[in-house]
């Protein structure tokens, strides 16, 4: 059976944590998505004035949401995670009435609350700021959940191979930020030679882009089906990863 109440008071820690220090957690990558708007929306929107039928802030803004909705819910359960191991809490942790699953889930809803919550923000800042219009809330507001669930689990799996904060650093800097920028937040794949755009179908957090600029804008630049699949795939795969190396390590430990 589950062990509701300290899945429910460990997941509750996690939440609070990062709702207590939001000067950290949710102010920056408002304000990173306000300077994007200003810095590449309204100043290359002169030079560019549409993409696929939209203008460029608006083409620009679902990558945003997914660039903040992914970094933070990675974040979250990385820094978390390895934070306890460095400062030695974890062993107290896993001697809890606490199964490597529930520690795991909790940690993941943990992140994933902190992502929804930062894409959620950014998309009433394109709404209030751009105007920009949302063809399908309710589909778009689960898109930024699943993404952020998916992103979550990474998270957790890089907290727990990392061993030091320059590991985890050198993992996030070099495999997450470049695949984020190399997605299409600021283009379309179309743009790109075909060589380049080859590249960018296995690149899983184009699909996630392009998923959602089609929830939003009702534009896509591959087969939308695909976009969905692949994010409940990558969303199957990474949570089971997690929760299979959490209740692989307690074992070890114990």
């Amino acid at each position: 059976m589950i062990n509701w109440v300290g899945l429910w008071t460990l997941t509750s820690r996690e939440t609070g944590r990062f709702f207590s220090v939001y000067r950290q957690t949710i102010l920056p990558g408002l304000i990173s998505s306000i300077l994007y708007i200003l810095i590449f929306g309204f100043t290359l929107e002169q030079r560019i004035s549409e993409i696929q039928g939209v203008s460029y802030t608006w083409f620009i803004l679902p990558g945003l949401i997914i660039m903040n909705t992914l970094t933070n819910a990675t974040s979250n359960t990385a820094s978390s995670i390895l934070q306890m191991k460095l400062l030695q809490q974890l062993p107290d942790l896993l001697i809890a009435p606490l199964s490597g699953f529930e520690i795991a889930l909790a940690y993941i809803v943990g992140g994933t609350i902190r992502g929804l919550v930062n894409g959620v923000l950014v998309l009433l800042i394109g709404i209030i700021m751009i105007d920009l219009p949302v063809i399908d809330p309710i589909k778009t507001i689960f898109y930024i959940f699943l993404v952020s669930w998916a992103f979550s689990s990474i998270g957790l799996i890089l907290g727990q191979l990392s061993e030091s904060w320059d590991q985890l650093a050198t993992m996030q800097n070099f495999i997450l930020t470049p695949l984020s920028f190399l997605g299409g937040i600021f283009y379309s794949i179309d743009m790109l030679p075909t060589w380049a755009q080859k590249l960018s179908y296995i690149n899983p957090i184009y699909y996630m882009i392009n998923g959602i600029r089609n929830t939003i804008l009702g534009i896509n630049s591959s087969n939308i089906s695909i976009s969905f699949i692949m994010a409940f795939v990558l969303t199957i795969v990474f949570s089971v990863s997690a929760i299979f190396l959490m209740q692989s390590g307690k074992k070890i430990k114990q």
